[in-house]
């Protein structure tokens, strides 16, 4: 019966569709009571009220109840207040105007209700001619099958693509644009306000959102299925079946994500063949060998004041080791390779947005202005009230604008904001090395000789741990931060809003995620001064320094944690345990505020499509998911010379985050409106950003960080043979221990007490 009843589902589905006209409404919950008309947008308030019966009041056009709504709201039971009795008016005459555009109404009586609304065909064509929406002249399906050559070559690339594209389902059914019409209805007798996004603000209505379509799900797989099995084989384009179901906005994020992971696949196999060329050559190389042999004897002086003892340079062979995997002659090519390769990335999605936008119709998209946000009318509402009461002479509303003197406050609180938070960053980045200083001096002091050898390694690793969890706390405190700045300089349009928050936050989380790898790449070890004349912090503690094998191997580390901790812990674990958390704690608020709920329900009432879909997250926005790839294509392009197994580790991570993303979209929050896009905006001019500052980046990481030019000078200046062998000897300086201040010089020793000479890098 199940399969008889999906078949027939789908004939009337193809028959409508081969004609033009709309599908038949789906009865998985998603149509007015008279099982015909399908819910095509929800609107949610709450009513206060004791008794009520859940039952639906039909309002179409010109069948309107004959007791006005705002006696409805105010049915016996608890006082609701002017406030109350304001919003009532202001949803009669806004619901009103929508019936005048064409739109049927169907309401719930109850404390949570929801009006359901419905667009006509005949609404939806004036709608389309409005928005200059083009459609196909001719149905073409591909029916033909590549074979031969390109047929396997064809058919092993969409394998190869298959874990990366995420299973949407396609739709069989035109997207409305009632949100258009929402967006244009005035509510002017009642209140000054224009469109749904006002109302949401002022507290007329909880939420606004259309419906998730779950039958879809059902007729797609049956038509894949029983298609395939006669042979006809469709070709699915997942970011076409995307756009489909919410919008060119989305479609456009997961189409670049998309095109970003396909591309990390060549990346992260070049910076595979770095790692193993630097592990199938680290017994061949020469410093390493010279670090490691004991019979060189380098005696090197005391890490710390009087406490530390002197040490064997070959103690520190596994960290040369490690840090030659890494940098070794393959990696400068690399180096080379990912600038390149960012370059080829950005002109390859330029092509391919283009194309989306040939192909979905977005060429033709007028740039009209956005409609005004809430905030910025509420102040030019007090702003006229105050001239009026000055001048006692009625302006027009629309005329109206702010002026540099309005923003003036709230640019000033921008500027202190964005210092203040710069300063934060710096403090805490100069807390984590004050950790590191003052642990590896007490460490020092361990009688344990062999925990003094591990001191680095455990200083080195709890601090990036430290820093981890500082950049994921004050990921989230930028985040409102910026949010709240730029609410303060009332943004004439949601774009512009968007616009400017995105680029607030996008300054203080690249800031605070890269200014702990920024200084250890390029500062620590530069002020540590030399024996004899070093550089304290407070008098007292000694300033850090780097390895006698450099740097770049804590850059790696540095890199490596915080790269893989913000992934696995803020972009995974975050986005699966966080939506999860506030849906227990919603539920455990329901029943425990039950009481009243519970008597108003009905419990033979069936759950329907909007109940199930009222309980979702609401919609947020795409900036954290962009935020997101953005801050992760900084890691993997800014400092890739120190860490190429970079884009690798990005690679696995979006293999999982277009599978979470797509989950989370389809489960865990309401379906969001179709937003027409024609490109990802200001993203795109962030990522080119920083794909040029990647150049620079890794020139420097190269030249100051890395021992490549060094190595390279060295060969061919300074060596008599023509090789690297002596490099080690040539690259540490002498000193004399008798040039040690007083109380600086070790109080015990293991090593001579007449030793004269010791080394540093």
């Amino acid at each position: 019966n199940d399969l008889h009843l999906k078949y027939n589902t789908l004939v009337n589905t193809l028959i409508a569709q081969l004609n033009d006209e709309p599908a038949p409404c789906p009865r998985e919950g998603l149509c007015f009571a008279d099982g015909r008309r399908r819910v095509d947008y929800v609107l949610v308030y709450h009513c206060k009220k004791r008794h009520s019966q859940s039952h639906h009041s039909i309002v179409s056009n010109g069948n309107l109840p004959s007791h006005k709504l705002a006696e409805v709201e105010l049915e016996a039971g608890l006082p609701s207040g002017p406030g109350e009795v304001e919003k009532a008016l202001i949803r009669e005459e806004f619901e009103r105007g929508l019936q005048e555009e064409g739109l049927e109404i169907e309401r719930d009586k109850g404390v949570l209700r929801f009006t359901r609304l419905h667009v006509p065909w005949s609404v939806l064509s004036r709608e389309a001619e409005l928005l200059k929406i083009k459609v196909p002249t001719k149905r073409t399906y591909e029916l033909k099958e590549k074979t031969g050559l390109a047929g396997a070559i064809s058919s092993f690339w969409e394998k190869l693509n298959q874990p990366f594209q995420p299973g949407v389902p396609e739709l069989v059914n035109p997207r409305t644009r009632v949100l258009e019409i929402l967006r244009r209805t005035a509510c002017t007798q009642t209140c000054q306000t224009m469109g749904i996004t006002s109302l949401l603000a002022k507290g007329v209505y909880d939420s606004a959102f259309p419906l998730h379509d779950v039958s879809y799900l059902c007729v797609s797989q049956l038509l894949h299925e029983e298609w395939a099995n006669y042979g006809v084989c469709f070709k699915y384009q997942p970011a076409d079946l995307i756009r489909k179901y919410f919008g060119e906005q989305i479609g456009l994020y997961f189409t670049w994500l998309g095109v970003y992971t396909q591309l990390l696949i060549p990346a992260s196999a070049m910076g595979i063949a770095v790692f193993i060329y630097g592990w199938l050559t680290v017994d061949t190389n020469v410093p390493s060998q010279e670090m490691c042999d004991k019979r060189l004897n380098f005696t090197m002086c005391p890490l710390c004041d009087s406490v530390c003892d002197y040490w064997q340079l070959s103690s520190m062979c596994s960290t040369a080791r490690a840090s030659y995997l890494f940098d070794n002659h393959a990696t400068v090519a690399f180096a080379i390779f990912m600038s390149l390769w960012a370059a080829v990335f950005l002109e390859h999605w330029k092509r391919r947005q283009r194309c989306l936008q040939h192909r979905w119709d977005l060429t033709g998209i007028d740039e009209e202005e956005d409609e005004l946000r809430p905030a910025y009318e509420d102040f030019l509402l007090q702003k006229r009230e105050k001239k009026n009461k000055k001048t006692k002479k009625k302006e027009e509303f629309a005329s109206e604008s702010l002026t540099w003197k309005d923003r003036l406050p709230g640019y000033c609180i921008n500027v202190s904001s964005i210092l203040l938070m710069v300063g934060v960053t710096f403090s805490a980045v100069f807390g984590v090395i004050l950790y590191r200083i003052i642990v590896f001096a007490v460490m020092s002091m361990n009688p344990d000789h062999e925990a003094k050898a591990n001191v680095r390694v455990t200083v080195t690793t709890t601090a990036v741990i430290i820093n981890l969890l500082v950049v994921l706390v004050l990921d989230e405190i930028y985040g409102a931060v910026a949010v709240w700045i730029t609410e303060l300089e009332i943004p004439r349009t949601e774009a512009a809003f968007e616009e400017h928050l995105i680029l607030k936050a996008f300054l203080l989380k690249s800031m605070n995620a890269f200014a702990p790898v920024f200084y250890v790449a390029f500062f620590k070890g530069r002020f540590a001064g030399r024996p004899g004349d070093y550089v304290y912090v407070f008098q007292d503690f000694r300033m850090e320094e780097c390895a006698p094998a450099g740097c770049l191997i804590e850059v790696c580390i540095q890199l490596g944690m915080i790269m893989l901790g913000k992934q696995l812990i803020q972009n995974n674990v975050f986005e699966i345990a966080i939506p999860k958390l506030k849906k227990m704690y919603r539920t455990y608020k329901e029943e425990k505020e039950g009481g009243e709920k519970k008597k108003d329900k009905d419990p033979n009432r069936p759950r329907h499509r909007w109940d199930l879909d009222y309980e979702l997250e609401p919609y947020e926005g795409l900036s954290p998911e962009y935020m997101e790839m953005i801050i992760q294509y900084g890691f993997v392009t800014l400092f890739v010379a120190s860490f190429p197994l970079a884009p690798l580790f990005a690679l696995l991570n979006n293999v999982i985050e277009i599978r979470l993303d797509a989950a989370k979209f389809v489960t865990e929050i309401r379906r969001p409106d179709a937003v027409r896009e024609k490109e990802i905006g200001i993203w795109h001019n962030i990522l080119s950003g920083i794909s040029k500052f990647a150049v620079i980046t890794n020139a420097f990481v190269i030249s100051f960080t890395s021992e490549f030019i060094p190595r390279m000078v060295y060969q061919y200046l300074y060596s008599e043979t023509g090789t690297m062998h002596g490099f080690t000897d040539h690259t540490l300086a002498y000193f004399n221990t008798s040039n040690f201040k007083p109380g600086t010089a070790p109080n015990s020793t293991r090593f001579d007490r007449e030793l004269r000479i010791c080394r540093f890098a």
